[in-house]
């Protein structure tokens, strides 16, 4: 169905027509993000072991989603020639998501590293911003396919129309997730909150926890 509004928006250049399509990307982005991949897993594990507030979970899950579909956008619309050097099959960028992965496991170090070694320190709040980046370089394949397909019919346009909306979608997705991780996180703090000792070494469990998790992922993922 994308694909015929697509190419009637290639013959006729009608925008009203395709218009009325288009906002169905928006549920299409947000069930797409179900999924497996875009990255929940990582931000669900990064938030729940991290100490942001709700604000800062959902900037990073938004830096994300921009990241995640702004990668296909790009590689398209600026590397469509060379894209089989990057591009190993349709929708997946093995040296991207190797980039990615090798990143994460870094994060996963540093979280482990601080999680271990007093006092604790305090968290940059940019952290957050360069998970949501970094997670967010594995490119959305049906980003990938629609962008190709309507850069091939000469209709970039319609294949960046459809983009924007499925982001946010998407974004609605991964906000959802965020919000999720964070909430049970505050939920388990509230529990020991009376026990300050305890606060602080589940805190550490968390952040150590979730450490070697993003480790192990990147580990096996290069693999």
């Amino acid at each position: 169905m994308l694909a015929g509004e697509i190419r009637i928006f290639a013959g006729e250049g009608g925008w009203l027509a395709f218009a009325g399509f288009v906002p169905l990307g928006i549920a299409f982005g947000a069930v797409h993000a179900l999924m497996p991949g875009h990255s929940k897993s990582v931000l669900a594990l990064y938030l729940a072991g991290s100490p942001v507030d709700l604000v800062r979970g959902i900037a990073t899950a938004l830096v994300l989603s921009l990241t995640h579909v702004a990668m296909s956008v790009l590689i398209v619309l600026f590397a469509l020639p060379v894209v089989s050097a990057v591009l190993g099959s349709a929708g997946r960028a093995p040296l991207l998501e190797d980039i990615s992965r090798g990143f994460l496991g870094l994060i996963g170090v540093w979280m482990l590293w601080r999680a271990f070694r007093p006092p604790r320190l305090r968290h940059p709040s940019s952290e957050g911003m360069s998970v949501g980046v970094i997670a967010g370089l594995v490119p959305c394949p049906l980003t990938l396919f629609v962008m190709t397909y309507a850069v091939s019919r000469g209709a970039p346009e319609a294949g960046l129309a459809f983009a924007a909306v499925m982001m946010i979608g998407v974004a609605l997705t991964l906000c959802a997730v965020a919000c999720a991780s964070i909430f049970a996180r505050q939920g388990i703090m509230k529990l020991v909150a009376a026990r300050p000792v305890l606060v602080e070494r589940v805190t550490r469990g968390l952040e150590g926890g979730v450490g070697g998790a993003l480790v192990l992922i990147a580990f096996f993922k290069l693999l």
